[in-house]
């Protein structure tokens, strides 16, 4: 029986030993495959680690050589820069800083008012003028 279900199964049943809950041949050196397998893993993701911070740096000192030539300045100091003047702004301030009053509001309004009516007074006959006036 046993050698014509080996010629049916074509030597498959090692396979089938273990799919139908039959032992598994343990290797004795399966753990220590495992643990290089592992390290030779983390081995490689350092070496492409370093690399692309190898490239990265090349990278940035050819950018800071675009920014010393043409002058511009990074995104960081330029926050730095404008944090620092918001500082002094408010500095000896209890409240946050005023915003700039458009121009044409507040003071300028009235005189043109009076201008207004200056100009008004010049077209009137002498004698009106003079009423107004007093």
């Amino acid at each position: 029986m046993d050698f014509v279900m080996k010629q049916a199964l074509g030597g498959a049943t090692k396979d089938m030993g273990k799919m139908l809950g039959g032992d598994e041949e343990k290797d004795p050196d399966a753990e220590k495959k495992e643990e290089e397998r592992q390290e030779a893993l983390r081995q490689q993701e350092e070496e492409r680690k370093a690399k692309y911070a190898k490239m990265e740096a090349e990278r940035e000192t050819m950018r800071q050589g675009i920014r010393d030539k043409y002058g511009i300045k990074k995104k960081e100091e330029r926050e730095a820069e404008a944090q620092a003047a918001l500082e002094v702004a408010a500095e000896g301030s209890l409240t946050r800083p005023k915003k700039a009053i458009p121009p044409g509001c507040g003071d300028e309004a009235e005189e043109e008012e009076e201008s207004i009516i200056d100009t008004v007074m010049k077209y009137l006959p002498g004698p009106l003028q003079d009423m107004f006036k007093k």
